[in-house]
C-alpha cells in the first residue's frame, strides 16, 4: 500500500511539473501558445463536464459548449470584447433549441447545465488571456508575436500564488489535517490545509513587489483574494463530482485525475485576479470612481 501511494505521488509530482513547463511556456510567450493551450483546456474540460452531468442523467450539449468555447476564446484573443454578450446570447439561444429539437428530457436542466458549461468552463477561464494583455497596447503583435509586458508578470503571479495555495494546503492538509473543511463535499480537504493555504500563499505574494508593479499591500490584497477564490473553485468542482457520484472528471492526467480536476483552483481565481489588476491596481480605480459618481449626484442642480 506504501509503494502505490509513493507511485502515485511520483506520477503526481511529474504530471504537475510537465504541466506547470508547458503552462509557463505558454503564458511566456502569450498569444497564439496560451490561446492554443486554452483552446485545448476548455475543450477537454468541457467534455469531462458533460462526462459528469450525463453520469448525473443530465444531458448538456458538449457541440454548444465548444462552439461557444472556440468564440469566446476568440474574440478575447483578439480583444474584442465587445462580441462576448453576442456569443454568450447566441449560445444561451442555441442551448434552448437543442433541447427544443433533440426533445431529450430533462428539459430544464439540459438547457441550464449547457449554459452553465460555457459559462463555467469558457467564459471564466478566458480571462487567463485578459490578465496577459495587460498593458499590452489595442493594436499590439502580440496574438502572433511575443511581447513582455506587466500581464505575463501578473499572470505568473496569479498562477504561483495559486500553484502555492494548492501544494501548502495538500502538504500540510495530508500531514496534519484533522477538521474537516467540508465533509460531504469533499472529505480530504481539511481547515488546517485551508489555513496553511492562504498563509503560505499570501506570504508568497510579497515576492510580487520583485516582478511585478505592485506594491507590498496590492500584493497581499491580491494573494488573499486569488487563494481564497482558488479554494472556492477546487471545492466548486467538488460539488458537481460529489453531485453525481463521479470521484475524478477524468483520468487523462496520471495522478491527477482530469483537466478540469487540475484546473479547478483557476476557474474562479482568474477572473477575481484580472477584474481586481483592472479596477484597483492597473487601471481606473473603481472605488474613486464610485465616490466622484456620488459625489456628481449630490451635486447635480435638480433646478
Amino acid at each position: 500500500m506504501e509503494e502505490k501511494e509513493k507511485q502515485n505521488s511520483l506520477k503526481r509530482n511529474l504530471t504537475g511539473f510537465t504541466i506547470g513547463i508547458i503552462a509557463a511556456i505558454c503564458i511566456f510567450f502569450g498569444g497564439i501558445f496560451l490561446l492554443g493551450l486554452l483552446l485545448i483546456v476548455i475543450l477537454v474540460a468541457s467534455k469531462e463536464y458533460a462526462h459528469i452531468l450525463k453520469v448525473k442523467g443530465f444531458h448538456p450539449s458538449f457541440s454548444i459548449m465548444a462552439f461557444v468555447g472556440i468564440l469566446l476564446c476568440l474574440a478575447t484573443a483578439i480583444n474584442r470584447l465587445d462580441l462576448i454578450p453576442a456569443i454568450l446570447t447566441t449560445g444561451t439561444i442555441f442551448s434552448f433549441l437543442i433541447v427544443l429539437f433533440m426533445g431529450r428530457q430533462p428539459y430544464i436542466a439540459n438547457v441550464a447545465t449547457t449554459a452553465m458549461g460555457f459559462m463555467y468552463g469558457a467564459l471564466l477561464p478566458c480571462h487567463i488571456i485578459l490578465i496577459r494583455q495587460i498593458e499590452i497596447s489595442a493594436n499590439s503583435s502580440n496574438f502572433l508575436v511575443y511581447e513582455p509586458s506587466e500581464g505575463f508578470f501578473l499572470t505568473m503571479f496569479t498562477f504561483l500564488c495559486i500553484l502555492v495555495t494548492d501544494t501548502a494546503a495538500y502538504f500540510f492538509g495530508s500531514r496534519y489535517g484533522k477538521h474537516k473543511l467540508s465533509a460531504v463535499i469533499s472529505p480530504k480537504k481539511t481547515v488546517e490545509g485551508a489555513v496553511a493555504g492562504s498563509l503560505m500563499a499570501i506570504l508568497f505574494s510579497l515576492t510580487g513587489v520583485l516582478y511585478t508593479s505592485l506594491n507590498w499591500w496590492e500584493c497581499i490584497i491580491a494573494g488573499l483574494l486569488i487563494t481564497v477564490f482558488a479554494q472556492l473553485g477546487d471545492l466548486s468542482e467538488s460539488l458537481i463530482k460529489r453531485d453525481a457520484g463521479v470521484k475524478d472528471s477524468s483520468n487523462i492526467l496520471p495522478g491527477h485525475g482530469g483537466f478540469l480536476d487540475r484546473t479547478d483552483s483557476y476557474i474562479f481565481a482568474l477572473p477575481v485576479a484580472y477584474y481586481y489588476f483592472v479596477n484597483f491596481t492597473h487601471g481606473n480605480n473603481f472605488i474613486s470612481d464610485f465616490i466622484l459618481y456620488i459625489k456628481s449626484m449630490v451635486n447635480v442642480n435638480i433646478f
